[in-house]
């Protein structure tokens, strides 16, 4: 009888230490800011706790509603939908930007590359007196990091803030698959991430900002990166690129 009741609570020991490291194991998964590890259950869609927590979702998989190109109309070819997701299929597009503007954010989408192409996510893009996107709008870079024609600068690889702010790190996956960004905007502060990983996190208006800025192309355009609100945009680099999956979720 002795000896079946030590066995009983050691069988009960195993159990409990089972159901900790199980515990610990769910718990770290839920704090992955991005859950990389595991694909994406609904392709371009809501799960009901993203709705309940207030997300909203940019591209429905099969139109271009909600997005036009920047000066212009609704967005059209060379722009298009491709296997569910917004595909550039050849230059000529012309930049995109969503219908409506936001301030500070969650953005999440994922993004693919072609071979040696060059993208990327504008955010507070605004239109008055601006000829060019990138005059207002600064710039989450999407980038085949790996097989250019030059040398890129670390500022100018994937998942950096444009000639600005290099990603501390290469987390970019090998080209033909998909990447996820999230962009955390809350007031002037900014974070990048990519797959999972915070790669580049700076503050606008800063001091370094603005030591940075006045080194910078920048310098001359009065509007960059002073925006509180606009548009997010895509690029039409004359390289074919696939979004898809985009979601927001507005934090002001």
């Amino acid at each position: 009888m002795i000896k079946r009741i030590q066995q009983k609570i050691k069988n009960l020991g195993k159990l409990t230490l089972f159901f900790m490291l199980t515990s610990c194991t769910f718990g770290a998964q839920a704090h992955d800011p991005q859950n990389t590890h595991q694909e994406t259950p609904l392709l371009n869609q809501l799960s009901q706790k993203e709705i309940k927590e207030g997300w909203q979702l940019l591209f429905d998989g099969k139109t271009l509603n909600g997005w036009r190109k920047f000066h212009g109309e609704a967005a059209t070819s060379p722009w298009k939908i491709e296997d569910g997701a917004l595909m550039l299929e050849a230059k000529g597009g012309g930049d995109i930007i969503t219908e409506h503007k936001y301030g500070s954010f969650i953005l999440e989408l994922d993004w693919k590359i072609s071979p040696g192409g060059n993208s990327g996510i504008f955010y507070r893009v605004v239109e008055e007196n601006q000829k060019e996107i990138w005059w207002s709008g600064p710039e989450y870079q999407i980038l085949d990091n790996d097989n250019q024609s030059y040398s890129p600068l670390a500022t100018e690889k994937s998942a950096s803030l444009f000639a600005l702010y290099a990603a501390s790190e290469d987390h970019t996956r090998p080209v033909g698959q998909f990447n996820k960004t999230r962009l955390v905007i809350k007031g002037q502060k900014v974070r990048h991430w990519l797959n999972g990983y915070l790669v580049a996190e700076y503050e606008i208006n800063s001091e370094d900002w603005n030591d940075r800025i006045a080194k910078s192309k920048f310098s001359v355009f009065s509007k960059f990166g002073t925006e509180k609100r606009g548009h997010i945009g895509l690029q039409d680099h004359g390289h074919q690129v696939w979004f898809r999956n985009i979601k927001i979720l507005p934090l002001d």
